[in-house]
């Protein structure tokens, strides 16, 4: 013990750890040493919250009635401007920093601003004090111009640091307001990091929907957006608000309700206004989109607990007074599960989880939301009894889906097998359990038989179907019910669908679309997804749904052989795998039942060689999914010919 002691104390007097390794990192040092703790990260999203603290400070400069008007500005090098008309940052020289402006110090100081006490704003989105400073902090150069008291103000900083004093550059007469261009830092976000003009566009216009009172300009360089639907200018104002942003969601999607919920009210003891607009659309593909203070909280916290608390209390109490006894078994997720909920919040001092302010946890908040909803919603539910019976009768049908599946047993992969009349024509693989195993959807017998012999029985499973399925964005459930192609596929997978899709029941690890590499197999692959993703929605979510990858051409030259994707991908291997041969043998693929095993094998079912696809689910030009699929596979044809016509001139010559 004594040796062990010795050997303590001597370390201990190495001077391996003295104050001289102690750190004090001033100023903006910590954001540009650990931009994650400030910002989430360094990535696109990361990239793009600087634009969003800027677009809050905006923001509560029109909550606050100072402002009516904020202009987003995208240039072709990669700065943004974000101004507005508001009353401009204060550029009078600071109390506690003689020597600096007070414009100097928010830009440069953290948890610095006018925001900490109620005297400049009472409500606000930007209260850490730390946005524009960590913008400041991550951006290669910076220009902030104030025009104030009839003269115009400018300053530049570089990296957090001030490059230049603040010069007052002539009088603006008819200007006020705070205008801030930056450039992201390239040593913080890399190189290639650019500000996508949709998501910008997207940002300004969700901003104008959250405070009716302010016109959102959105501009950007016209070639920024060439061939894409995001206009190159665009002014936003809803003087609707939410009941707008409800309307854009919901776009001719039928609802359970003839009108949808909506209203504002004052929080009891002047602790701010809560705004509210929800639907129950039909094909239950909910969105939930909550905010405090304009500032999105992706996470929810407690103004969400506030709404599904007065939701829940309203619905059980009329249910009670007009004798409808199944209420009782209601949950908060019967009532807003598959609902379109809109919520925003303006509160006082409201708290926050983290800087990027994902969740609200102000205590308070849950309470004061549910009692201001709740008066609102009795009255509503009484007004229109019509529709308060058709809302409890979804509602209720929605727990007793939920209480049905609480009662099914779950049952491991190899009993539902034995319980399960598995398809004749499906070829299952031997393991029973599900990890590392796939089932290949396959197009027609003859290819089914080729990828049957190709398969490695024991983990590979093979399901052929007959020609094109059924679409099922453009059929009733009773088509759906009476298809026989996709009641196989259904039994083959074991989850069931829609509501009853229970995806730990899947007995599979991955499913395969295996179509051939033509027009009419894309066509086959998009019928299928459209399935997968109106019924199997989980299945893409959890990432077990795959698109394999055939080759269309194989290309032979003497003991070379090499397989092509699509007719892109064959000049290329002519450029390389056969630069400089002549006489190169090429062979087209009818499909996949013309390939032999062992080339389907080696090309295309092989783990250790093949190539997936992994579907996902993304929003794309800024329309959701399920608007895209309904446009492009839905009922009305006319929304296909609108979707050619706007974006024929961007179609480049197919490969196939």
């Amino acid at each position: 013990m004594s040796d062990l002691l010795d050997r303590i104390e001597a370390s201990a007097d190495d001077g391996d750890y003295t104050a001289r390794h102690i750190e004090v990192l001033e100023g903006l040092e910590p954001v540009r040493r650990r931009p994650g703790m400030y910002i989430g990260g360094t990535d696109a999203g990361a990239l793009h919250h600087l634009v969003a603290e800027l677009l809050d400070n905006a923001m509560d400069e029109a909550v606050a009635g100072h402002a009516n008007r904020i202009e987003i500005e995208l240039a072709v090098d990669g700065r943004v401007t974000v101004r507005d008309n508001g009353r401009g940052i204060p550029v009078d020289p600071h109390p506690k920093f003689p020597k600096k402006s007070a414009l100097e110090v928010i830009l440069t100081t953290l948890h610095s601003g006018g925001k900490f006490a109620d005297k400049a704003y009472q409500t606000a989105g930007g209260l850490h004090g730390v946005g524009i400073s960590v913008v400041n902090a991550l951006a290669a150069d910076l220009e902030v111009e104030v025009a104030r008291d009839r003269k115009l103000h400018r300053q530049h900083y570089a990296r957090g640091v001030a490059t230049t004093r603040l010069e007052a550059v002539g009088a603006a007469p008819n200007r006020r307001g705070t205008s801030v261009t930056f450039l992201p830092d390239p040593e913080i976000f890399g190189e290639r990091a650019r500000f996508e003009p949709e998501r910008l566009h997207r940002l300004a216009r969700s901003k104008a929907y959250l405070f009716r009172g302010v016109e959102i300009r959105w501009s950007c360089d016209a070639s920024l957006v060439a061939g894409k639907p995001t206009p190159a200018r665009e002014t936003f104002h809803f003087p609707r608000g939410l009941s707008d942003f409800l309307a854009s969601l919901l776009d001719g999607r039928d609802d359970v309700l003839e009108q949808p919920f909506t209203g504002e009210a004052d929080l009891a003891e002047g602790q701010g206004r809560v705004e509210w607009a929800l639907a129950w659309p039909l094909d239950e593909e909910g969105y939930h989109g909550l905010y405090c203070n304009t500032v999105p909280t992706p996470q929810g916290g407690t103004h969400e607990t506030g709404l599904r608390a007065a939701l829940l209390k309203g619905l059980r109490s009329h249910a009670d007074r007009i004798g409808y006894k199944k209420a009782a078994q209601l949950t908060a997720d019967d009532v807003l599960g598959g609902a379109a909920v809109l919520l925003s919040l303006f509160c006082k001092s409201p708290q926050f989880q983290g800087q990027t302010k994902e969740k609200l946890v102000s205590v308070e908040v849950a309470r004061l939301v549910e009692n201001a909803i709740r008066d609102r919603l009795d009255l509503w539910l009484g007004s229109h009894p019509a529709i308060a019976a058709a809302l409890l009768d979804h509602v209720v049908a929605r727990a007793d889906d939920r209480l049905a599946r609480k009662k099914s047993r779950e049952v491991k992969r190899q009993s539902a097998t034995r319980k399960l009349r598995l398809p004749g024509k499906l070829a299952d693989c031997s393991i029973a359990d599900r990890p590392g195993t796939e089932i290949f959807i396959v197009e027609g017998d003859s290819a089914g038989g080729s990828a049957k012999q190709a398969r490695s029985r024991e983990t590979q499973a093979i399901l052929p179907l007959r020609g094109k399925i059924l679409n099922v964005a453009s059929a009733t459930a009773d088509k759906l019910a009476q298809n026989k192609e996709l009641q196989d596929l259904v039994t083959a997978l074991g989850c069931g669908t829609g509501r009853h899709c229970r995806i730990d029941e899947l007995r599979y690890e991955k499913v395969v679309v295996m179509t051939d590499a033509d027009v009419d197999g894309a066509h086959i692959a998009a019928l299928l997804m459209t399935f997968f993703f109106r019924e199997m929605r989980p299945l893409i979510e959890k990432g077990h749904l795959f698109l394999a990858q055939p080759p269309l051409y194989r290309l032979s030259h003497g003991g070379t052989i090499a397989y092509a994707r699509d007719e892109r991908h064959r000049r290329v291997l002519l450029d390389t795998v056969f630069k400089g041969r002549k006489n190169i043998e090429t062979g087209r693929f009818k499909g996949l039942g013309e390939m032999n095993p062992s080339q389907l094998k080696e090309t295309t079912m092989d783990p250790a060689r093949r190539s997936l696809l992994q579907v996902g689910i993304h929003d794309v030009a800024g329309k959701p999914t399920a608007q895209l699929v309904e446009e492009l596979m839905g009922r009305k044809p006319e929304l296909r010919f609108q979707f050619i016509q706007e974006n024929a001139t961007s179609v480049e010559a197919l490969d196939v």
